[in-house]
């Protein structure tokens, strides 16, 4: 399942880098991913990034070592011209990189939002025999993802909810958990139609079921589905 997968990638050591460049993912991607000690992209998923990881440790290295001479002091002596080519350059790298800074080694498994929009990150993973635990929209092929979550992968609260159990998993892997502190969905179903109740939601990370769709999330936490997944996509709207 999603969950167990995540948990058990964490409680062998084994990082989970979580994947979201679209802007309704970005807050929740990080947010997850540092609540949880693990390694973020949510700008732009750069060509080679898991499969080239020379290049990649050249471009952190730099990044690194910008910071360094940024914090040394180094830029005010500079021309302002050349402070700002360094400075910008830095910014971008922080931009894209920074999230995976510390990242040394291949993580255990990838949670990626939007298959389609990261579809460079899908197929490195594939190349890579790396597991992909991924929300599955009803536009995705849920064939190449190994722990698929069906979701609208559009909407900013099923997002940060369903981020944020991957991430309760990795905590509880790690052993950080404290079961309290978890963040519970609604337990009551308003309308049996429409409502997802916390143990469904369960069921739908666990891979019990396919029947539930997470479309959209509340205020109060309760998840608002349809059955099978059956919504009109943006363009069909």
């Amino acid at each position: 399942s999603a969950f167990n997968v995540s948990r058990d990638v964490a409680r062998r050591g084994d990082s989970v880098l979580f994947v979201g460049t679209k802007k309704q993912a970005q807050e929740a991607v990080e947010e997850a991913a540092k609540r949880s000690g693990q390694f973020w992209v949510n700008q732009r998923w750069l060509g080679g990034m898991m499969t080239n990881q020379t290049t990649m440790q050249m471009r952190i290295r730099r990044l690194q070592e910008l910071k360094a001479r940024h914090e040394r002091g180094e830029f005010a002596v500079l021309t302002k011209k050349e402070a700002t080519k360094l400075t910008d350059e830095m910014e971008r790298l922080q931009n894209r990189l920074g999230g995976i800074e510390g990242l040394r080694r291949q993580p255990g498994a990838l949670f990626i939002v939007d298959t389609r929009k990261e579809h460079i990150a899908v197929a490195e993973a594939r190349r890579l025999g790396i597991p992909i635990v991924a929300l599955v929209d009803t536009n995705c092929n849920p064939d190449e993802i190994d722990y698929p979550i069906p979701a609208n992968d559009d909407a900013i609260r099923a997002i940060r909810l369903l981020a944020g159990r991957i991430a309760d998993a990795v905590i509880e892997g790690r052993g950080f958990a404290d079961a309290s502190a978890k963040e519970e969905g609604g337990e009551d179903v308003e309308d049996e139609e429409e409502t997802l109740s916390q143990v469904e939601l369960e069921r739908v990370l666990s891979g019990e079921t396919t029947l539930a769709f997470v479309d959209e999330v509340d205020e109060d936490g309760r998840a608002y589905v349809g059955r099978g997944g059956r919504r009109k996509d943006k363009d069909e709207a």
